[in-house]
């Protein structure tokens, strides 16, 4: 059965891609889960991790073109966890300047302040102690890492590549996207109300901002509930124009 969507997924910081993995059997069958891996880490592990956030999301913009071309009738969204929320935002941006290129239908955006409430300074810091404690104070990261020193060494390399990527993010005026956006964010997280709902100023379309119980990183413990609202999100979504492809058939 050919996918009714394709959902690109985005990782957090010092994260892979890979984790997205075991989406693909948890999702229903017509949400084909794409991860796009990054520089660095996981199945690019012999490329240079890239430092600019610019840079970064044109890679990644342009694969994400490359990948559609073998599904010309599926719609598409962009899920990103935190710096990958930022990166699918971005990426939004940069298609939004290319009218010739295939829009997403949804952004799905979590654990992530909105681009005019971000705080400038959060990823200033980026000597060894201080990306550690960051590691340790959010979570999400395996115990084994912290165990292994060449593994940690590894991690942190990453997470320092990652963090001056989300440093050399610059929001750029423009009219907002058209498309709907989806917020998801942990009760517990850090992150405030006002500055998650300040992403419904980023759209002309629909806007909803769905909590969950945990911290930065509850889509662990909360995978089934945020992958049953995922899945019925998009659903949602494309119900109006999949009635009227059925009518029209």
């Amino acid at each position: 059965m050919a996918p009714t969507w394709l959902l690109f997924c985005l990782p957090c910081a010092g994260g892979s891609a890979s984790s997205y993995l075991r989406w693909r059997r948890l999702l229903p069958a017509h949400i084909q889960v794409l991860p796009l891996e990054l520089p660095g880490r996981g199945s690019r592990m012999a490329e240079t991790a890239l430092r600019d956030f610019d840079t970064l999301s044109m890679q990644l913009t342009g694969r994400v073109a490359a990948d559609l071309a073998s599904w010309p009738q599926a719609r598409y969204a962009l899920f990103g966890h935190s710096m990958g929320a930022l990166l699918a935002y971005g990426m939004a941006r940069r298609l939004a300047l290319q009218p010739a290129l295939r829009q997403p239908d949804a952004l799905l955006l979590s654990a992530s302040a909105a681009p005019s409430r971000r705080d400038t300074h959060r990823f200033a810091a980026s000597d060894t102690a201080s990306l550690l404690h960051d590691l340790r104070r959010l979570g999400g990261t395996d115990p084994e890492v912290f165990e292994d020193r060449e593994l940690l060494s590894m991690t942190l390399d990453v997470l320092a590549a990652d963090y001056a990527v989300c440093a050399s993010f610059i929001r750029h005026p423009g009219p907002p996207l058209t498309m709907p956006l989806q917020v998801y964010a942990g009760r517990s997280d850090e992150i405030d109300a006002v500055c998650l709902n300040a992403w419904r100023e980023e759209t002309r379309a629909a806007f909803d901002l769905q909590w969950f119980d945990g911290g930065h990183f509850y889509l662990h413990a909360q995978q089934d509930a945020l992958l049953a609202h995922l899945a019925a999100r998009l659903d949602g979504i494309c119900a109006p124009s999949c009635q009227e492809a059925s009518h029209a058939a």
